[in-house]
């Protein structure tokens, strides 16, 4: 592990561990889903800043830290992917991106889109196992973003939409 990708683990650890937040189905700490996602994208052999952006991918969504912040701290090219795959607060609540989160997230850079696919493939694991109410809504909107992140890692995209079947 690089020291910009333990950095960027420590940070990321320590200011998600300040909110408070726990997963959403397992009640553990939220870190261990941007934990995941570093873990599937260093899978991939991608590059330690992208690495360091899957840690980081949840930062400005669900932190006060902001975009400038995490440019002077870790850089603007891993700032720049982060931002790549935030999504816009209007379409939190669910979890399911709107329409123009489906075409922010289309036009970003393959390493951005390996971010998200990983992503997709931790919640949708979390979501097979433990929703049944709502699951085939909510995969129903996993499989939508799915389809606009072809520029991805092409092992990853398969995996998530197996996981998807």
């Amino acid at each position: 592990m690089t020291d910009l990708v333990k950095r960027a683990a420590i940070f990321a650890t320590s200011i998600h561990a300040a909110t408070g937040r726990r997963l959403r189905y397992t009640n553990e700490p939220f870190i261990v889903h941007p934990m995941r996602v570093a873990e599937l994208v260093a899978g991939t052999g991608a590059r330690p800043e992208v690495v360091a952006a899957a840690w980081l991918h949840d930062v400005l969504e669900d932190t006060p830290v902001t975009l400038g912040e995490l440019s002077t701290i870790f850089g603007a090219d891993v700032a720049s992917l982060v931002d790549m795959v935030t999504m816009s607060p209007h379409c939190l609540a669910d979890d399911l991106p709107g329409p123009v989160d489906h075409a922010q997230l289309a036009r970003a850079s393959d390493e951005a889109q390996t971010i998200c696919i990983a992503s997709l493939i931790d919640n949708t694991a979390q979501i097979m196992r433990h929703e049944t109410r709502r699951r085939g809504l909510y995969l129903h909107g996993k499989r939508e973003i799915l389809r606009g992140l072809g520029k991805g890692d092409a092992g990853l995209y398969i995996m998530a939409a197996m996981a998807m079947d």
